[in-house]
């Protein structure tokens, strides 16, 4: 496994999309492993200002997505989430969670990622998985 992209242009890539408004951060990637962060703010927070579990999912989806496009040649394939799940085990309003992805199963057509969010005190907040598909961007041709 090698990695194709670097923090700089997977940040630079996510402005002005929906990981951007948030606020979210990509700090680390390495074959296999992603490490973004991501405030805890009025962009963040649900109506009780504790973090809302849709920004987790948001925060951990993007995470895993991010560790599947750094796997494959953007050129060649799309990699689109399918299915995520969370479990929501604790909750923060503290200012600032950090994602660490880990791939689990790296297919030819599918990747699988494990989630954890943890606040800055290293407390487990969610566990997420999230199933990717690897697809060709050309159709291949039958000869």
């Amino acid at each position: 496994m090698s990695v194709r992209m670097k923090v700089e242009e997977l940040n630079n890539l996510c402005e002005n999309t929906m990981i951007g408004h948030l606020g979210i951060e990509f700090t680390e990637i390495t074959a296999g492993h992603v490490v973004a962060q991501m405030p805890v703010d009025e962009r963040t927070i649900q109506p009780m200002k504790r973090l809302h579990g849709g920004a987790i999912m948001t925060l951990a989806e993007s995470a895993g997505s991010a560790g599947s496009l750094a796997l494959v040649d953007s050129n060649e394939y799309y990699v689109l989430g399918v299915e995520i799940s969370g479990s929501h085990v604790g909750s923060t309003s503290e200012d600032l969670v950090i994602a660490e992805a880990t791939i689990v199963h790296q297919g030819a057509s599918s990747h699988v990622w494990e989630i954890h969010v943890k606040d800055k005190n290293d407390t487990l907040l969610s566990v997420c998985r999230l199933t990717n598909r690897i697809l060709p961007k050309k159709p291949k041709t039958q000869e």
